[in-house]
C-alpha cells in the first residue's frame, strides 16, 4: 500500500508539471531554415499569418517549453510569434495564465527581424525571488518577473547579484544593435545543448540569453516596473 501511494504521488506531480505544446490552426506553411523566433506586435509588423500554437498546463522548465513552442512554430516555417489574450463571454481580454495561453505565429522579413533596441532586460528565476544592483542600484525580482532599463550608446553597466561569490558583469551600451537579455539564477543551469535557441552564454549565476528566448521569457514572465 505504501508503494502505490508513492505511486500515486509521484504521477499527480509529474501531472501537475505537464505542459501540453500543440498546433492548433495553421493557415499555411513557409519555406525558411532561420533559427529566429522573435515577439513582434503584428499591428505594427508586415508580418504574414501562419497559425496559433495553445499551452496547456504548468511547468517550471521554462527552456523545455521553449524548446518544444520553438520546434512546433518550425514546422509550419514560422520565425515571429505574438500572445493572443483569450476573451471572456462579455468579449474582454482575459489576463495572462501560465497553465492555458496562445501564440500567434507570423513569418517576417530579415529588415523586420533587424530592427535595433536600446533596451536591457533582466528576468528573475522562475522559482525563486533574485536580487541585483545594476551600477549600485538595487532590483528585487519576484520569481516569473523581469525588468528592463534603457542604455545609452557606449555606456558601461555594472551588474552584480550582491552574493558572496557572486557574479559580476559588465554590459556596453550599443547604437543600433539587439536588445539584450540576461537571467539571474541561484540555480547551476546548463547552456542550451540541442542546437536551438536558448542560453548562449554563461556566467556563474548571470545567464545571456539569445533573443529568441529572451522574447519568450518577457511574455510569460511580468513585468516589475
Amino acid at each position: 500500500m505504501k508503494n502505490i501511494a508513492i505511486f500515486i504521488f509521484m504521477m499527480a506531480v509529474t501531472f501537475m508539471n505537464a505542459q501540453n505544446v500543440y498546433l492548433s490552426k495553421v493557415e499555411k506553411t513557409k519555406e525558411n531554415n532561420d533559427k529566429y523566433f522573435y515577439k513582434i506586435d503584428p499591428k505594427n509588423s508586415v508580418a504574414e499569418y501562419l497559425g496559433e500554437i495553445d499551452v496547456q498546463g504548468v511547468s517550471s522548465d521554462d527552456t523545455a517549453v521553449f524548446t518544444a513552442i520553438y520546434k512546433k512554430a518550425k514546422e509550419i516555417g514560422a520565425n515571429a510569434f505574438s500572445y493572443k489574450p483569450f476573451e471572456s463571454v462579455d468579449e474582454k481580454a482575459q489576463p495572462f495564465n501560465p497553465a492555458n495561453y496562445r501564440l500567434e505565429l507570423y513569418y517576417i522579413t530579415k529588415d523586420e527581424l533587424s530592427k535595433p533596441s536600446d533596451l536591457i532586460y533582466f528576468f528573475s528565476s522562475s522559482s525563486k525571488p533574485q536580487t541585483i544592483s545594476i551600477n549600485k542600484k538595487d532590483y528585487v525580482l519576484p520569481p516569473r518577473s523581469f525588468t528592463s532599463i534603457k542604455s545609452v550608446p557606449g555606456e558601461i553597466y555594472t551588474v552584480s547579484t550582491k552574493k558572496f561569490l557572486g557574479s559580476t558583469i559588465k554590459i556596453s551600451g550599443n547604437a543600433d544593435a539587439p536588445a539584450q537579455y540576461f537571467q539571474i539564477s541561484a540555480a547551476k543551469i546548463k547552456s542550451n545543448t540541442y542546437g536551438e535557441p536558448g542560453i548562449n552564454l554563461k556566467s556563474g549565476d548571470i545567464m545571456g540569453l539569445d533573443k529568441s528566448f529572451g522574447d519568450f521569457l518577457r511574455t510569460i514572465y511580468t513585468e516589475n516596473k
